[in-house]
């Protein structure tokens, strides 16, 4: 199966398509039904209930989604009878926007299934603004939106009990899909004409979308009691697998070397292109096995490694000594080797009948996902200004009163209520996000009367405009979570169709539409610059921070190891998981730094040698520290422990240079004698450790001068 091939089915058979295909159906079938007849009108009501919760819905266990939908459920019918009697007046509606976008957006700091629900909250508070009814109107309309409510969450339920591994399945699948893309940008490392700086950048970034896929997995696998606790094949081979991806994830990122003297000495052998062709295959056998996962389907006939990795080795053994010492070259071909391994064990572990029980309670699940309290402190301790959460609800608050004063001052449309919808979904906490929104909003909104304008004008049968409106909501909901503007040129020929089915001039419509988002944007455009803003300069401190003390604890780990001491295992993962999840904390903070105006970008070039080190210091951590735990633990002569308490004291004076004074001061003493250690049996591993200690001493020089 070539690449576009795999990219189709990984699409088709993921979680998105299938939550925008039931979300489709869902909202679709009240209005069809109760058209049938002569409520329309109810049914549309029906449906934009079950529109509200769906964005409720998002994947994660079972119980969590259950819990959202039944909050969003309530706060849907509570806002849509609230919203109904305060538009008599529009005093009262312009209050109740601001404080009901205040109180919604504050939502954020109990986690994003909570912020999906504020956001459905909104959703609904907006749609119903422009809805002219009476006081027995607006309790009929209160009643059908509930209704709308609970049938998707009958519909959503009842698909998940059916299908009680499916979203697993899909997570563990997508997981392993963005970690065979972040192996393929390995393989850049090793091709002479691409750029160093550029592969850095496109690996970083994509630890971003792997730590993200990760944290997703985790939250379905480990928070649901069924799969945890399962004896089935399928709940024991989701939990195995998933715990050998990870492995699998950090021997691939444990693969670095100095690929500017590799290129240097190896360039012109041809190895370095048989190296990157390996590593694309690998790649694509990894890929084969997300699909096989996600999909569920016969695992594609693997493609055996060995002649690959046999002509490898030869080419090294026949290069002269004339490019230097080969053993890097070696190092390389037994990592490959390792990753090989690795994939065939996954591979015969999805063609066994049977999975070994997995002894849940050593695994101690529960201390790799976080656990989320839901309490009054919480939202009233970020009741300050000194709150990021609080900062943007205050900017919501006020955006959205000023939208919608300003409405009532133009005598343009009839659907105003497109501006507030707008200043919602594109004001995001980061002004980049904002300004990314804001682009593509317009930009898809745009593109997407063109193409609404052409199939109405050009295609006048009903049946096939009708066909092309379903196609649009289901492109609309199966993007909603994961390629905004695909979804903003899906949602803008929806709702025109829609539109002139109701018997409304769709071109009005599509220049109102335009307008509206138009104005819209501007307003959270400005809101975002002006009011409370908050630039991602002024916040890496505390990445920073992290993910220094992430890596002083992955180095303590390393030094306990050559000490003598026995490290247990779920200690040293729950340390690597803490490093890979603040190096994309870190990455994804840097990246929209890099997208905010230049005049308040600070330092930029330092913190991208920061992001770099620390990640290329992790991966160094990780391939001594993942061997000695499969060695009987062995005290290592003092000399050559010295390089690793010297790089312990260098990142804990970085940290304390931060504004962190360590729990643990290190005595300086102990660390800052002998600066070259003696020759050792152990000559490889003290290269490696005198590495790792100028790593670590030159992220101290780049906090210097942050600082």
């Amino acid at each position: 199966m070539n690449k576009r091939s795999r990219q189709v089915s990984y699409f088709l058979s993921s979680q998105y398509f299938s939550d925008g295909l039931r979300t489709t159906l869902s909202i679709l079938l009240p209005s069809l039904v109760l058209a049938q007849f002569g409520q329309l009108q109810a049914g549309l009501a029906m449906s934009l209930g079950a529109l509200n919760v769906s964005l409720s819905d998002a994947p994660g266990p079972v119980m969590h989604r259950r819990n959202g939908m039944a909050i969003s459920t309530i706060t849907s019918f509570v806002v849509t009878f609230i919203t109904g009697f305060a538009r008599m007046n529009e005093y009262a509606l312009g209050a109740e926007i601001l404080l009901f976008s205040f109180f919604f957006s504050m939502f954020a700091i109990y986690g994003n299934r909570a912020t999906s629900v504020g956001t459905a909250a909104l959703l609904i508070m907006i749609l119903m603004i422009d809805r002219p009814m009476d006081a027995t109107g607006v309790v009929h309309e209160s009643i059908l939106v509930l209704s709308g409510s609970v049938w998707y969450s009958i519909i959503s339920l009842l698909v998940s009990r059916l299908q009680p591994y499916r979203l697993a399945q899909q997570a563990l699948g997508q997981c392993i899909h963005e970690i065979a893309k972040l192996m393929a940008i390995k393989a850049d490392f090793y091709d002479t004409s691409t750029i160093l700086d550029d592969d850095y950048r496109r690996l970083i970034a994509k630890q971003v979308d792997v730590s993200e896929k990760q944290d997703a997995v985790r939250e379905i696998l480990f928070k649901s009691r069924r799969i945890v606790s399962d004896s089935t094949r399928t709940g024991r081979l989701l939990l195995l697998t998933f715990v050998d991806v990870v492995d699998l994830y950090e021997q691939i990122i444990a693969m670095y070397y100095d690929y500017s003297d590799i290129r240097e000495r190896f360039g012109k052998s041809g190895v370095l292109d048989q190296i990157s062709r390996l590593i694309r295959r690998l790649s694509v056998e990894l890929d084969h096995i997300g699909l096989a996962i996600q999909l569920p389907v016969p695992l594609h006939k693997p493609v055996d490694a060995a002649p690959r990795l046999e002509a490898l080795k030869y080419s090294i053994d026949a290069l002269g000594d004339q490019e230097g010492s080969k053993l890097v070259l070696k190092k390389v071909l037994v990592s490959l080797r390792t990753i090989s391994q690795r994939l065939s064990a996954l591979q015969k572990n999805l063609a066994l009948p049977s999975v070994s029980p997995i002894d849940n309670e050593a695994m101690e699940y529960g201390r790799f996902v976080s656990h989320q309290e839901i309490d009054l402190k919480s939202f009233l301790d970020n009741l300050t200004l000194d709150s990021s959460v609080f900062r943007h609800s205050v900017r919501v608050a006020i955006a959205m009163l000023l939208g919608f004063v300003i409405t009532k001052f133009l005598p343009y449309g009839h659907h105003s209520y497109w501006v507030l919808l707008t200043i919602s979904v594109i004001l995001k906490p980061a002004f980049s996000l904002t300004k990314q929104r804001n682009i593509e909003r317009i930009s898809g909104t745009l593109a997407g009367g063109l193409i609404g304008v052409f199939i109405l004008t050009f295609i006048p049968n009903k049946d096939i405009q009708f066909a092309f409106m379903v196609l649009f909501m289901l492109g609309t909901y199966s993007a909603q979570r994961t390629n905004y503007i695909v979804m903003v040129i899906c949602v803008t020929p929806f709702i025109l169709i829609l539109f002139s089915f109701l018997g409304v001039s769709y071109l009005g419509v599509a220049e109102e539409r335009f307008f509206d988002t138009l104005l819209g944007g501007i307003i959270a455009l400005m809101a975002s610059y002006v009011l409370f803003p908050r630039w991602e300069s002024e916040q890496l401190t505390k990445p920073m921070q992290a993910i220094l003390k992430a890596n002083i604890r992955y180095v303590q780990l390393l030094l306990d190891s050559l000490s003598g001491r026995r490290i247990g295992l779920i200690d040293y993962k729950l340390a690597r998981k803490e490093v890979y999840v603040t190096s994309a904390n870190l990455s994804a903070a840097f990246d929209r730094m890099l997208s905010e105006p230049k005049h308040k970008q600070r330092n930029e070039k330092l913190i991208y040698e920061f992001v770099v080190l620390n990640h290329i210091l992790s991966a160094n951590i990780a391939t001594i520290t993942s061997a000695q735990l499969e060695n009987e633990p062995k005290i290592y002569p003092a000399p050559l422990l010295r390089p690793v308490k010297r790089s312990l004291f260098a990142l804990t004076e970085s940290l304390r240079r931060l504004g962190i004074k360590p729990t643990k001061p290190l005595l300086e003493q102990t660390v800052a004698i002998d600066k070259a250690i003696p020759t050792t049996d152990d000559s490889a591993l003290a290269e490696q450790l005198n590495f790792i200690q100028q790593v670590s001493s030159d992220i101290g020089k780049i906090v210097d001068r942050v600082k």
